[in-house]
């Protein structure tokens, strides 16, 4: 038996050098080949959905425990939602930026303006017609007399030769208007004010004195008449021209009160009809 297995042995192993042999003479009939690599295409990647944990815990203590018994479901609110940004075509959200406070103050240049809107409503322009401008004038008075026409709210400054410059007036409310011949006893720029004692009694709100300025109820000037407590003065509230609105003084807009300041002197004749 060992006999027969030694030459079993021994007949396979001259087949494996004859085969061995042989396939040494086909490599070397045959010219040197590359292999051929065959490359696959790199797999294509697709994001996960962002998946976020919810704070509850299941009672079965969660992952793949509660998976199997849950049939993928877990009980109740589900653990892991996807995300809104992930889902197809998402339309994106616009929300008020983080931090704005409504109740924040305004700038100041806008506040400003509301508050002087509030303040300041909008006021009736004035009448064109009580714009100064030149006329003809056929009164009997000589160059240089002033004329006030109070009930229709002119004052003429008398030129001569049939001509005089007309401008609008505000005159006294009723009960305060009157009539008579006066003189120019003073002029003053930008004139002090102290309301005489019946004028406090009817307004006890208004101030006692107030220097001149911008916001002094006289204006930017004041011709005085004779000894009385009337004036031809301007105005820091032009709207007023035309109206019956004052406590019997003679009110301009600014630049006219400027403009007849400039052109009378003290001891003008002054006529009030």
């Amino acid at each position: 038996m060992f006999k027969k297995t030694s030459l079993a042995f021994l007949a396979s192993a001259s087949c494996l050098g004859a085969g061995l042999h042989q396939a040494r003479a086909i490599e070397a009939a045959a010219p040197f080949a590359e292999p051929t690599v065959i490359y696959a295409d790199p797999p294509v990647r697709r994001p996960e959905p962002m998946r976020t944990a919810y704070a509850e815990r299941s009672s079965m203590g969660g992952g793949f425990i509660e998976f199997l018994f849950s049939d993928g479901q877990s009980q109740g609110s589900p653990r892991y939602q996807q995300q809104p940004s992930y889902q197809q075509q998402q339309q994106p959200s616009y929300q008020q930026e983080p931090g704005y406070d409504p109740r924040r103050p305004m700038e100041p240049q806008r506040a400003m303006r509301q508050q002087e809107e509030s303040i300041e409503p909008a006021r009736p322009s004035m009448d064109p017609k009580f714009e100064k401008q030149l006329v003809d004038y056929h009164g009997k008075e000589g160059a240089g007399t002033i004329v006030v026409d109070t009930p229709n709210k002119f004052l003429f400054l008398v030129q001569g030769d049939g001509k005089a410059l007309r401008y609008g007036i505000g005159v006294g409310r009723p009960g305060f208007t009157w009539s008579g011949v006066k003189q120019i006893s003073a002029k003053k720029e930008w004139p002090a004010w102290t309301p005489p004692p019946e004028m406090l009694v009817r307004r006890p709100d208004l101030p006692r004195h107030m220097e001149g300025g911008p916001q002094n109820p006289l204006g930017a000037r004041a011709m005085y008449l004779g000894s009385t407590l009337y004036r031809i003065h301007g105005s820091n509230e032009p709207w007023t021209i035309g109206t019956n609105v004052s406590s019997g003084c003679i009110r301009m807009r600014n630049e006219d009160v400027i403009d007849l300041y400039g052109r009378v002197n003290v001891g003008a004749r002054v006529i009030v009809i």
